[in-house]
Protein backbone atom coordinates (compact mmCIF):
# COMPACT_ATOMS: atom_id res chain seq x y z
CA UNK A 1 0.00 0.00 0.00
CA UNK A 2 1.31 3.52 -0.94
CA UNK A 3 -0.33 6.89 -0.17
CA UNK A 4 0.85 10.21 -1.23
CA UNK A 5 -0.69 13.21 0.02
CA UNK A 6 -0.89 16.77 -2.04
CA UNK A 7 -2.66 19.94 -2.00
CA UNK A 8 -0.48 21.76 1.36
CA UNK A 9 0.97 24.91 1.56
CA UNK A 10 0.65 28.43 2.85
CA UNK A 11 -2.30 30.83 3.32
CA UNK A 12 -3.50 33.55 5.34
CA UNK A 13 -5.81 32.87 8.39
CA UNK A 14 -9.29 32.68 7.04
CA UNK A 15 -8.28 31.36 3.63
CA UNK A 16 -8.81 27.62 2.10
CA UNK A 17 -7.14 24.59 1.05
CA UNK A 18 -8.08 20.56 -0.13
CA UNK A 19 -5.59 18.02 0.73
CA UNK A 20 -5.52 14.93 -1.47
CA UNK A 21 -4.69 11.51 -1.02
CA UNK A 22 -4.14 8.96 -3.71
CA UNK A 23 -4.27 5.40 -2.33
CA UNK A 24 -2.48 2.57 -4.67
CA UNK A 25 -1.95 -1.19 -4.58
CA UNK A 26 -5.34 -1.48 -2.93
CA UNK A 27 -9.18 -1.69 -3.47
CA UNK A 28 -10.11 1.53 -1.50
CA UNK A 29 -13.46 1.77 -1.04
CA UNK A 30 -13.64 -1.60 1.59
CA UNK A 31 -11.24 0.46 4.02
CA UNK A 32 -11.83 3.25 6.30
CA UNK A 33 -9.34 6.25 6.36
CA UNK A 34 -8.43 9.19 8.18
CA UNK A 35 -6.38 12.22 8.48
CA UNK A 36 -3.72 13.59 11.16
CA UNK A 37 -1.82 16.37 11.78
CA UNK A 38 1.35 17.03 13.95
CA UNK A 39 2.31 20.46 15.32
CA UNK A 40 6.39 21.13 15.92
CA UNK A 41 6.58 20.04 19.69
CA UNK A 42 3.23 18.64 19.97
CA UNK A 43 1.51 15.03 19.94
CA UNK A 44 0.01 14.14 16.46
CA UNK A 45 -3.86 13.72 16.71
CA UNK A 46 -6.36 13.08 14.68
CA UNK A 47 -8.18 15.05 12.61
CA UNK A 48 -11.14 13.61 10.82
CA UNK A 49 -11.92 9.78 9.23
CA UNK A 50 -14.02 8.15 7.37
CA UNK A 51 -15.53 4.58 7.21
CA UNK A 52 -16.63 2.25 4.15
CA UNK A 53 -19.77 3.61 4.45
CA UNK A 54 -19.03 7.31 4.04
CA UNK A 55 -20.01 7.96 8.05
CA UNK A 56 -17.17 11.02 8.80
CA UNK A 57 -16.15 11.84 12.50
CA UNK A 58 -14.26 15.02 13.08
CA UNK A 59 -12.12 16.54 16.03
CA UNK A 60 -13.95 19.52 17.62
CA UNK A 61 -11.50 21.76 16.57
CA UNK A 62 -12.18 21.23 13.16
CA UNK A 63 -16.04 20.30 13.24
CA UNK A 64 -18.38 23.17 10.25
CA UNK A 65 -14.72 23.93 9.08
CA UNK A 66 -13.16 20.75 7.49
CA UNK A 67 -14.99 18.66 4.92
CA UNK A 68 -13.73 14.77 4.63
CA UNK A 69 -14.61 12.65 1.41
CA UNK A 70 -13.60 10.03 -0.63
CA UNK A 71 -13.48 9.31 -4.33
CA UNK A 72 -13.08 5.39 -5.08
CA UNK A 73 -13.18 5.80 -8.23
CA UNK A 74 -10.03 7.91 -7.92
CA UNK A 75 -8.76 5.79 -4.94
CA UNK A 76 -8.62 9.55 -3.94
CA UNK A 77 -8.90 10.63 -0.05
CA UNK A 78 -9.78 14.25 0.04
CA UNK A 79 -9.56 17.18 3.10
CA UNK A 80 -11.24 20.41 2.26
CA UNK A 81 -10.01 23.00 4.84
CA UNK A 82 -11.94 26.03 5.48
CA UNK A 83 -11.69 29.34 7.70
CA UNK A 84 -8.34 27.96 8.30
CA UNK A 85 -6.78 29.41 11.69
CA UNK A 86 -2.79 29.71 12.59
CA UNK A 87 -3.47 26.68 15.26
CA UNK A 88 -4.26 24.78 11.74
CA UNK A 89 -0.78 24.78 11.01
CA UNK A 90 0.95 21.10 10.79
CA UNK A 91 2.60 18.61 8.75
CA UNK A 92 -1.07 16.61 7.53
CA UNK A 93 -0.80 12.51 7.18
CA UNK A 94 -3.52 10.77 5.37
CA UNK A 95 -3.88 6.93 7.06
CA UNK A 96 -5.70 3.92 5.79
CA UNK A 97 -6.62 0.31 7.09
CA UNK A 98 -9.56 -2.10 7.55
CA UNK A 99 -12.24 -1.15 9.34
CA UNK A 100 -12.29 -3.59 11.75
CA UNK A 101 -9.13 -2.80 12.78
CA UNK A 102 -10.03 0.80 13.13
CA UNK A 103 -12.88 -0.03 15.14
CA UNK A 104 -11.10 -2.41 17.38
CA UNK A 105 -8.28 0.64 18.28
CA UNK A 106 -5.59 -0.46 16.56
CA UNK A 107 -3.74 2.13 15.30
CA UNK A 108 -3.43 2.89 11.33
CA UNK A 109 -0.77 0.97 9.65
CA UNK A 110 -0.41 2.26 6.61
CA UNK A 111 0.37 6.18 6.46
CA UNK A 112 1.50 8.93 4.06
CA UNK A 113 5.10 11.23 3.91
CA UNK A 114 2.81 14.00 4.58
CA UNK A 115 2.19 17.88 3.38
CA UNK A 116 2.69 21.09 5.33
CA UNK A 117 -0.02 23.67 5.95
CA UNK A 118 0.86 26.88 7.16
CA UNK A 119 -1.80 28.98 8.19
CA UNK A 120 -0.48 32.86 8.42
CA UNK A 121 -2.00 35.52 10.96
Amino acid sequence: VQLMESGGGSVQAGGSLRLSCVASGLTFKNYCMGWFRQAPGKEREGVAAIDSDNTTTYASSVKVRFTISKDNAKNTLHLQMNSLKPEDTAMYYCALDLCSWVAAGIPYSSWGQGTQVTVGS
